[in-house]
Formats: C-alpha cells, structure tokens, sequence
C-alpha cells in the first residue's frame, strides 16, 4: 500500500520531529467540518467564523470551540464569560466568508447586514437561517498552543431542518441534509 507521504518535518527540542504549520494544515483540509459562527452580545458584540467545534458532553450539556489568541473573538469570550454557536446551513456560505472577513466592521455595526435575534440568555447574536444554534457560558478555559480552547455550558440550543455547510479541501460545500428531516 503506497502512502502520501510529504511531510517537512520540523524539528522540535528534545522530541520527534513535528510537521510544519503549512503540512499540517494540508492534512487537516482532509477532514470535513461543519462551519459555525461564534457570537457574543451586549457591550463588546462581536463574531467569528469557525470550525473548531464540538460536542463533548450530553449530561452536563458541553459544547468546545477553539479560537486563536490573537483573534477579537478570544478577548470578547473572555470578557463577556459567554458565546453563541450558530451551525450553517448550505445556503449561508456568504455569512461564513463574511464573519471570516478582517474588513467587516467591529462590535454591533458587523451584524447590520445579517438577519439576526438576541438569544433569551445571553444576548448573543443568533443569526437567522443557522441550521441550529447553541447558548453557552463560559466554563473553562484550557491553553492549546496558538489557541484557547473554551468549554462551555449550554444553557439553550434549537434546531431546524436543511442541508450543512461543510468545509473540507480548503473550500466550501454544501453537505448532508438534517437528521431526521425525511
């Protein structure tokens, strides 16, 4: 069996050699992900595009995303000690770009072109048309290299039927529909 094997490594200090940034963000555009935008409400509003996320625990409900250090997101969650999760749908790939988007104004002014409504908790911006959305507050915080990985507890979520925005290759596609949508 003939492996792809392109890896530059890059030696670390007193440990295996490591894969470069570049490589090893090529070999994670082999595993799709859904996209979401992460939000935060009330005095230093803000959202970003993401992928990092996951469920992690059913009871207590826990949800995970992670956010570089050096992105307005990471301050903002750890100010506001809350998030919103809103999961795209297929239709939504201009507000993924949009959110990813280091040109769009900051703090309310970046929602003025989104549909959106406050959520009942945290006032998070939960945008309209989202596959599903989740309200968390801030539980944990764990250091993960460039990253924070924040843990949070859901204290609302809800859901509606329609296909996924998936990201994989290092673009967008449009996924699977909704469980139980038939």
């Amino acid at each position: 069996m003939a492996q792809d094997r392109h890896l530059a490594p890059v030696p670390s200090e007193g440990g295996p050699p490591t894969p470069s940034p570049k490589v090893l963000r090529d070999v994670m555009s082999h595993f799709a992900t859904g996209i979401t935008v992460l939000t935060a409400g009330g005095e230093h509003c803000n959202g970003m595009t993401a992928n990092a996320f996951s469920s992690v625990s059913l009871d207590p409900p826990m949800v995970l995303c992670c956010v570089a250090r050096t992105a307005h997101m990471h301050e903002t969650i750890l100010r506001t000690r809350h998030f919103g999760v809103n999961v795209l749908s297929a239709d939504q790939e201009h507000i993924a770009r949009y959110f990813a988007s280091r040109d769009r104004p900051r703090g309310i002014a970046q929602f003025a072109t989104v549909e959106w409504f406050p959520g009942r908790h945290t006032g998070s911006p939960l945008l309209k048309g989202s596959l599903a959305w989740l309200e968390c507050e801030l539980a944990e915080v764990y250091h993960g290299g460039d990253h924070s990985i924040f843990l949070g507890t859901v204290l609302d979520a809800a859901k509606r039927n329609g296909d996924a925005l998936l990201f994989f290759g290092g673009g967008f596609h449009q996924g699977l529909p909704s469980p139980h949508s038939a």
